[in-house]
């Protein structure tokens, strides 16, 4: 009995982990359907990452400072 308690035990993250599905998306965090379209120009500074925004499309985002040309 204590055999069976330790083998299940062990296995528990092996169950749990195949219940865990992540979500599809598709390229630059875009949602899957939307169509990748890239830079027309240059990288405007550093930590700036090309990113898809819901309502204005593909532009430079920087994780601190936030949409290049001011999306919010």
């Amino acid at each position: 009995m204590k055999s069976i308690r330790i083998t299940l035990i062990a296995a528990l993250p092996l169950i749990l982990g195949a219940c865990v599905v992540a979500p599809v998306g598709g390229h630059h965090g875009a949602p899957a359907g939307v169509v990748y379209v890239a830079p027309t120009y240059a990288q405007p500074g550093t930590g700036f990452v090309w990113s898809y925004h819901a309502t204005f499309g593909w532009g430079w985002r920087h994780h601190r400072h936030g949409w290049h040309r001011g999306w919010r």
